[in-house]
């Protein structure tokens, strides 16, 4: 069997026990999950220091998140982790669906060419966890990791937070001038500052499992999503299927909102279940868990100088993959404005922009994660008998697949009509400002390489083909692509992906996260770019 082993992370005394003090930090995380580890990663990034605090020291038992999304896996390539999680992670792209005992249909999510990153790969979150935390010691001056500690209070003020901190040497109290909460679902900081977490939960439930299964009955060429909506090993029910590393298998079973969650995991109970799945496959558990979820977030994630980010502002059902990379997709809004407001390049008037994007993103993944758990669970016989129905005319009939949700799977979000963006008419030759950038190959000085590599972390004026630059200067990147050769500063689009995707001739202004603010017709103005900058900033009057 092929266990992961939860070796413990170091504890170490905080200098402010020892010396008694209240010390000043510019920016505290509390949580050490993917989210707020990945905020402290972006933050070093962009040169600003960070200490993160969390009340536990090893990273999370089971599986937990395991679906990263192709944006998500972009975002984390950036962070410098996402080569790591690509090979180790198992890719897939096809969803198959399954009405009791035959396939209904078949999906695939990324059926073109020319992409670095995979439409997903699935691995489990403690490997996620214990890479992201490798990957934040390598910024020892600018990353402060504290494990077992464990804030139990917070003191809003107009300039800053103070945290009161728990540790196995004793309490201390420190100091940020802002507080990024990523601790989870749960959220302690969110029910100690008596916030209102508006959504519905469902009360139907789910087992959860783990399963150590080294040969595997659903043999196909490459790794799936496998669901089923009745299947025979499981009657009147749903099941997902997902193969992770170490041949471990991701099983979902519905189980009705009537089921003993505490008798339900009993082993003596699961493995009935997995047997009547898997037949005669040798299989062990790994990992097992009953579930009931909310979909709902926060009113706002921004309440002064503290900001909710990942499940501790918003949570959704499992189904579709939005939890872990919304949450991942929430840093990456965040923490360029946060840089520049620290900086004092932007007022914190910007991070009212985080909180009007990302809610926009929160409330587009509640409604899919909310629409496929009422498909999914219906709640009356003329529901079932919809259901059903549309799942018999979905096997010969592809206008009923668009009927059929078993989880609309995370996709980027669209920043479109957003106030940072420079409006411009929809143009289907091109792509529209508040869209992320997709990926291309290009060659950079004659070498293979990605056209996302050379954007993110700071605005970047892009250009493909000969579009005529402002005449007179403006203090911004530039990287042109071309079909010519590739001198420094100029990319070479030698399989027209990059034309295919922006346009023949155009130009975009880019985000630091990787958006685009604005598209530009033409020639591009020193005028045009320098009020899209600003607007892009937040600095419009």
């Amino acid at each position: 069997m092929a266990h992961y082993k939860y070796e413990p992370f170091d504890y170490v005394t905080p200098p402010e026990v020892a010396g008694g003090e209240t010390r000043q930090y510019q920016v505290a995380i509390i949580g050490a999950g993917p989210i707020g580890l990945a905020a402290a990663i972006d933050l070093a990034l962009h040169d600003v220091p960070t200490v993160v605090v969390d009340d536990n020291n090893v990273v999370s038992v089971g599986s937990r998140a395991i679906c990263w999304s192709k944006r998500t896996l972009e975002i984390f390539d950036r962070l410098g982790v996402g080569e790591r999680m690509l090979e180790k992670g198992v890719t897939w792209k096809v969803g198959r669906l399954f009405h009791r005992d035959h396939e209904v249909y078949n999906f695939d999510l990324l059926p073109e060419d020319g992409h670095k990153m995979p439409a997903f790969i699935n691995l489990q979150q403690y490997y996620v966890e214990q890479y992201l935390v490798e990957r934040a010691r390598e910024f020892p001056d600018l990353i402060d990791l504290r494990f077992k500690n464990k804030v139990i209070a917070q003191d809003l003020a107009d300039d800053g937070v103070t945290l009161q901190i728990e540790t196995p040497d004793g309490p201390y109290s420190l100091r940020a001038d802002y507080v990024i909460a990523c601790d989870g679902a749960g959220s302690p900081t969110r029910h100690r500052m008596g916030l209102r977490f508006d959504g519905h939960t469902f009360h139907e439930q789910f087992l959860i499992a783990d399963v150590d299964m080294p040969e595997s009955p659903f043999k196909t060429e490459h790794p799936e999503r496998w669901f089923w909506f009745d299947p025979p090993f499981h009657n009147g029910q749903s099941a997902l299927l997902h193969k992770q590393p170490d041949n471990i298998y991701r099983i979902d079973l519905q189980l009705g909102p009537d089921a003993d969650a505490e008798e339900e995991k009993k082993e003596v109970n699961v493995l009935p279940r997995i047997r009547a799945m898997v037949g005669d496959k040798p299989f062990t558990l790994d990992w097992v868990s009953v579930y009931k979820f909310t979909c709902a977030r926060l009113e706002r994630f921004v309440h002064g100088r503290m900001i909710f980010a990942g499940d501790s502002a918003h949570v959704v059902s499992p189904f579709g993959a939005r939890g872990g990379n919304g949450g991942i997709q929430d840093t990456d809004n965040l923490c360029w404005k946060l840089a520049m407001i620290i900086k004092g390049d932007a007022s914190d008037a910007l991070l009212e922009t985080y909180d009007q994007e990302r809610r926009h993103g929160s409330d587009e993944n509640l409604l899919n994660s909310s629409r496929a758990t009422n498909f999914m669970t219906p709640k009356s016989q003329m529901e079932a008998i919809f259901r059903n129905e549309t799942l018999i005319l979905a096997e010969t009939m592809p206008f009923a697949r668009k009927l059929v949700n078993s989880g609309r799977l995370s996709e980027p979000c669209s920043l479109t009509g957003h106030d940072l963006q420079t409006p411009a008419e929809p143009d289907p030759a091109g792509l529209d400002p508040g869209m992320s950038c997709p990926d291309a190959p290009v060659l950079n000085q004659g070498k293979e390489s990605w056209l996302l590599d050379h954007l993110g972390g700071r605005f970047v004026l892009l250009t493909i083909g000969d579009v005529a630059l402002p005449d007179s200067p403006v203090e911004i990147d530039h990287l042109s692509v071309t079909t010519r050769g590739s001198d420094a500063g100029t990319l070479e689009d030698h399989r027209q992906f990059v034309a295919d995707r922006y346009g023949d001739v155009t130009a975009y202004l880019i985000r630091p996260d990787q958006h685009i603010a604005a598209r530009f017709e033409g020639a591009v103005s020193a005028a045009a770019l320098n009020e899209a900058l600003k607007r892009a900033r937040g600095q419009q009057s």
